[in-house]
């Protein structure tokens, strides 16, 4: 398993990251805990939660649920200090968690005790800031997206603010580290100048939805990325199971993503099958998994440092896993890169 550095923090995290946002729903706690044991014994050293997980769907009764299975994993094996561990800090408007409270210095240290509490640990390796409160332009709402109604003033103090009591919790050792998901490259640049200016926390990294059909990271976002040592954790790598071709031809299998989501999340679109076909083409033609194409070549992306995958059956972990046998070769790279010219942006 390669292991890449986790932007300036020291620490060195595993290119496949666990993700766990079906634990609970999808997923029973014995499942979730299968799960972690099988990652770490090949090599995974990195597990992503958040507070508002588990998924699919999201409901005001399950809130924390991920959370807590992970939390109860670390009381019975004793292992908490074998992995590293991200979650997240909802963002404004989810009407589960805090009302739709925006992030703020006066969310911050419940949020992160809360966390703490049904993760059974002493301390967040990751802490993560899950969206902006001035919104994003993630989750296909780059489509009509206006920046326009933000106020520069009111964004940089919350900054600022927010920025401070990360430090309190830095200082009382509650967290280690600080990471941005579903952020812009102005948002990003932001948040690395006021941590300068203030005595950190630094962001370390940046969680944003990237896969071979979804590439918006690739241009401003990649620049900061790689000059600034803000690697990516990349979320829906295999694109919520459409890379994998289980629902190619209308297929929808029973218990799969699909068949509690239907649109899965704006990503069902006229021009998406037509995509999928092509890069399933080119894993025919090389004789290579589509799971094991379209991880392995995340692990080629100059700004990568890691790409954050969830199972729900440990059949599909297991492919997951051997991701990481599988090197690119030119003519296949090449092939990827026409084929990302012939379908771009396919949602």
């Amino acid at each position: 398993m390669q292991m890449n550095p986790l932007g300036r923090t020291g620490l060195m995290v595993s290119e496949l990251c666990l993700g766990s946002m079906t634990w609970g729903t999808q997923n029973t706690e014995a499942e979730g805990h299968a799960q972690i044991d099988r990652a770490l014994a090949a090599g995974i050293n990195f597990i992503d939660t958040a507070e508002m997980y588990p998924v699919n769907p999201i409901a005001k009764e399950t809130i924390g649920r991920t959370e807590e299975i992970i939390g109860t994993w670390n009381a019975k094996s004793g292992r908490r200090g074998d992995y590293i561990l991200a979650t997240k800090h909802s963002g404004a408007g989810l009407m589960h968690v805090r009302d739709g409270a925006p992030i703020s210095a006066a969310t911050i240290r419940a949020t992160v005790e809360g966390s703490l509490k049904r993760l059974q640990t002493d301390y967040i390796d990751l802490y993560q800031f899950h969206w902006p409160n001035r919104g994003s332009y993630m989750f296909r709402q780059n489509w009509g997206y206006d920046p326009s109604g933000g106020d520069t003033g009111s964004i940089l103090a919350n900054m600022e603010d927010c920025l401070g009591a990360l430090r309190d919790e830095v200082a009382r050792g509650t967290i280690r580290h600080f990471g941005l998901s579903n952020e812009s490259a102005w948002g990003t640049a932001q948040w690395l100048r006021l941590a300068d200016q203030t005595g950190g926390p630094r962001v370390a990294s940046m969680q944003n939805e990237y896969s071979l059909l979804c590439r918006l990271y690739d241009t401003d976002m990649a620049e900061l990325s790689v000059l600034e040592d803000v690697g990516l954790l990349a979320f829906s790598p295999l694109a919520t199971g459409l890379l994998t071709g289980k629902y190619q031809g209308g297929a929808v299998p029973e218990g799969s993503r699909k068949s509690l989501s239907p649109e899965l999340g704006g990503r069902v679109s006229d021009r998406v099958d037509g995509a999928v076909a092509a890069y399933l083409e080119i894993a025919r033609r090389h004789d290579i998994h589509p799971v094991h194409l379209a991880l392995a070549w995340c692990r080629t992306r100059p700004f990568m440092a890691s790409a954050i995958f969830g199972a729900t059956t440990m059949a599909q972990l297991d492919c997951a896993l051997a991701s990481v046998d599988v090197t690119l070769s030119d003519d296949i790279l090449s092939d990827i890169d026409a084929a990302h010219r012939a379908h771009p942006m396919p949602y």
